[in-house]
């Protein structure tokens, strides 16, 4: 039978650890890594009640998205809420684990879950790599010129940074050709003569944000008068891990007709959801960060994105956001848009170990009414 420590080993090969906010609180909270597990239970909240169900389900590890201490506390006597989860979980032989934001950045995770539910098909990109965008440069160089004191430039420019690796550039050699016009002034050559001579050609790549910076050191540091190169835009990496998702419908849809297609997809709550943005709008590219996203309002607006689905927003940040954009926003419970999430956790567990599992389907959310005029 499999051990704490051995569903802890999984969770974390799928949801590492290390994507997680340096906020966060992730892993485990209650339990001994030796304890035998027969039967794993998952939830969105490690609520007392989700706790207490979880045991009387016969689990004796509770696998949640929300850590129980995400916040400090100072005691943990049963006389105060978390305390009494806590004694209530140690007397029920039960192991409560979370894997939160590192959840959310995973592929699959939290988001891709959400962006699947929503009707993004297709191949997504992280809302939070949309800043880092990439091109590819290529610069031809004199083969016998002072080619590191250039690619030196270029990477105290930022270029060359790749992931966790810096100065990286690549070097093909070749033949150059150039004909000096009337009017240059050529470093190499003379006036209407045909020149051709070894080169070098130097490839790397730089983030968006940096390519003016980028430009301007091969223009400050390269011999030639008019320095051969070229910059192409990358497409973002459909693999990469981050917050959030953008991607594409199976076709544009009304923007009216996209929210009624949010509400039913998703978990019903109390409330159930709300949207700001023109009915008529066509929506096609559609951005998703699950739990409280609004600060992704202005990187999904600037990812192109037609609508953002996320939840907990402030009327103030809609409002702003609405006079400056067209992007629509759709606003759920966040419970709604995060507990879906279980159902993939709990694929993950049954897949790779050889125990029971259960969801906890406690509507965890908050808000318990939801209430309009009679008209």
């Amino acid at each position: 039978m499999p051990t704490v420590g051995d569903i802890v080993r999984v969770m974390d090969s799928h949801y590492p650890p290390r994507l997680a906010e340096e906020w966060d609180k992730v892993g485990l909270s209650v339990g001994d890594p030796a304890d035998t597990v027969t039967k794993v239970a998952f939830a969105l909240d490690p609520t007392y009640e989700v706790v207490k169900a979880a045991i009387d389900s016969g689990a004796q590890m509770l696998i949640t998205h929300h850590p129980l201490l995400l916040k400090g506390v100072n005691y943990v006597n049963a006389a105060t809420p978390k305390g009494r989860i806590i004694h209530t979980a140690i007397r029920g032989n039960l192991a409560v684990f979370s894997a939160h934001t590192n959840a959310d950045a995973a592929r699959p995770g939290v988001n891709d879950e959400l962006a699947r539910l929503v009707g993004i098909v297709g191949d997504t990109v992280a809302l939070d790599k949309q800043e880092e965008s990439l091109d590819k440069w290529g610069v031809q160089f004199p083969a016998h010129g002072p080619v590191d004191e250039f690619l030196a430039e270029l990477f105290a420019a930022g270029a060359g940074n790749v992931g966790e690796y810096s100065d990286c550039a690549f070097r093909i050699p070749g033949v150059g050709q150039f004909r000096p016009g009337e009017h240059s002034a050529p470093a190499i050559g003379n006036h209407g003569e045909l020149e051709t001579l070894d080169e070098v050609r130097i490839e790397f790549v730089g983030k968006r944000k940096d390519r003016e910076a980028i430009r301007a050191a091969i223009y400050r540091a390269h011999p030639y008068e008019q320095p051969g190169y070229d910059c192409a835009a990358l497409a973002p990496e459909p693999t990469r891990t981050g917050i959030g998702r953008v991607g594409k419908l199976k076709e544009p849809t009304r923007f009216e007709d996209f929210v009624r297609q949010v509400a039913h997809a998703l978990p019903e709550t109390a409330w159930g959801i709300r949207a700001a943005g023109d009915p008529d709008a066509t929506i096609e590219t559609v951005a998703v960060a699950s739990g409280s996203g609004g600060s992704f309002l202005p990187v999904a607006a600037r990812a192109g994105a037609d609508v953002l689905v996320t939840s907990d927003l402030k009327h103030h940040v809609v409002d702003d956001h609405m006079a400056a954009s067209t992007m629509c926003v759709i606003d759920t419970a966040h419970w709604a848009s995060e507990f879906p999430w279980v159902h993939q956790v709990e694929r993950v567990i049954a897949v790779e170990l050889d125990v029971e599992t259960t969801i906890i389907s406690l509507v965890t959310d908050p808000w318990t009414i939801g209430m309009r005029k009679d008209s």
